[in-house]
């Protein structure tokens, strides 16, 4: 598989490569050594998550406030979505910068989100599907929603023809990055980059 860094630094787009005959496919969409060899990144999943969706609807802004974190490897199982990743570390030199992938069944292609990180997503497809596998488990009162059409992150969302998304009160109602940030919601950069490195194993 091909990973490469966004440009978000800390998350990576994952490319699998594809076999396919006359039965189907088949592809490799996880594999933790390689993961953290291409990205110094350690991730053992501790929770499974997944959302089904009609098309343009918006999930996100989403992270998880540092204790306890939560990095997330995303992809889509059914249908196709447009993800986004935002920097959200406060301090981090590209704080609100944002990456955006086509994530869809056929391709098999994957998102890695570390812990301080925001993640969302539009359905382009009907009952789109995806797939969350997550470092830590669900902590009532950690999640940190952030509105996903702040108009100072500019995210180019891809709602189709109405330009209407469909979203939870919650996620309508998430404040701008900016009030997030003066709330006391955000993990610094630095705090992140010593929790990543905590995480490593150590090597031989």
């Amino acid at each position: 598989m091909e990973i490469e860094e966004t440009a978000v630094p800390d998350a990576y787009r994952i490319t699998p490569r594809v076999w396919t005959d006359e039965r189907g496919s088949f592809h490799e969409s996880f594999r933790s050594e390689l993961l953290e060899r291409a990205t110094g990144h350690a991730f053992t999943p501790r929770q499974v998550n997944y959302s089904t969706s009609r098309r343009n609807v918006l999930r996100g802004l989403h992270g998880v406030e540092l204790p306890p974190g939560q990095a997330k490897f995303v992809t889509c199982v059914r249908g196709s979505v447009f993800d986004v990743v935002v920097d959200v570390r406060l301090g981090s030199p590209t704080f609100g910068a944002y990456t955006t992938s086509v994530l869809d069944a056929g391709s098999g292609c994957g998102v890695y989100v570390a812990e301080g990180l925001a993640h969302g997503f539009v359905a382009l497809t009907e009952d789109a599907c995806v797939s969350y596998l997550c470092s830590t488990e669900f902590v009532p009162g950690t999640q940190v929603d952030i509105d996903p059409l702040d108009a100072q992150l500019g995210v180019p969302w891809q709602l189709g023809l109405t330009g209407e998304a469909l979203m939870s009160p919650k996620d309508a109602g998430a404040l701008s990055l900016e009030r997030t940030a003066q709330a006391g919601r955000l993990a610094g950069y630095r705090e992140c980059l010593a929790h990543y490195a905590a995480k490593r194993p150590p090597r031989a």
